[in-house]
């Protein structure tokens, strides 16, 4: 796919066709399931209204994982075959991972409080979740203290790559320790989810809403990044032929 999407004009004609769907489809999803997470499933028997909380916080933190593991990847493959289109991908990536990661915090944390008393335990979901965030903040820092492209890149690279190992410690947080504030698994189970399908449908709505709302950040991102490569080499051409 990267292969295929390196030259510039093949990733613009699916950039041009690829970004608009996405949006499209991202507010009408996002708007329905606000609609069913917000007005039609039925209030909580234990924590009441709080609840609808979930159906931004979930779908935050599954992004906040699923953007690192992408970032991760396509740092990867930058690093070991120098691919630019991965390298240009991991960039656009990094603030909008950021953006649902402490999208994450910040409801987890409202949701909290009124729930359990507090706006937040250093246990282990959480912790592992903020240090997620702050390696998001660190690539963006350090690609941005770095002048050199190509050593920044490679630096970046290797950031994101040994970010990787904190994804399993955030997935698997809860079971592996003890904690008050979050439960496993309740969707992607062996015996399927555990949760009313009142409550999974709004919350399928938004993850797959939030998720097409990504790609048409980041796809937007990578095709101004390309478009502002494309004039600085032209300004270079220009100034060199003067």
């Amino acid at each position: 796919m990267f292969s295929y999407l390196a030259n510039p004009k093949r990733f613009e004609a699916f950039a041009r066709i690829a970004i608009p769907i996405c949006g499209w489809a991202a507010l009408a999803l996002i708007a329905v399931g606000l609609w069913f997470g917000l007005v039609a499933s039925p209030v909580d028997r234990f924590q009441g209204d709080t609840v609808r909380i979930m159906y931004v916080h979930v779908p935050s933190a599954w992004l906040g994982l699923a953007l690192y593991f992408a970032m991760g990847i396509a740092s990867l493959i930058y690093f070991i075959w120098r691919h630019n289109l991965a390298d240009v991908a991991a960039v656009a990536i990094a603030p909008v991972g950021a953006v649902f990661a402490a999208l994450c915090l910040a409801t987890g944390s409202i949701w909290g409080q009124p729930t359990w008393g507090t706006w937040w335990v250093w246990d282990a979901r959480l912790t592992s979740m903020l240090i997620q965030f702050l390696l998001f903040l660190g690539y963006i820092a350090l690609r941005a203290a770095i002048e050199d492209d190509r050593l920044a890149a490679r630096s970046g690279a290797i950031l994101a790559m040994v970010g990787l190992i904190n994804l399993p410690i955030v997935r698997f947080s809860v079971e592996w320790w003890d904690g008050l504030l979050h439960q496993g698994a309740t969707v992607f189970r062996a015996d399927g989810p555990s949760i009313h399908g009142s409550q999974l449908l709004p919350l399928g709505l938004m993850a797959v809403g939030f998720s097409l709302l990504a790609a048409w950040m980041v796809l937007y991102r990578m095709r101004s990044a390309i478009m502002a490569r494309k004039a600085c080499n032209l300004q270079r051409i220009r100034e060199a032929k003067a």
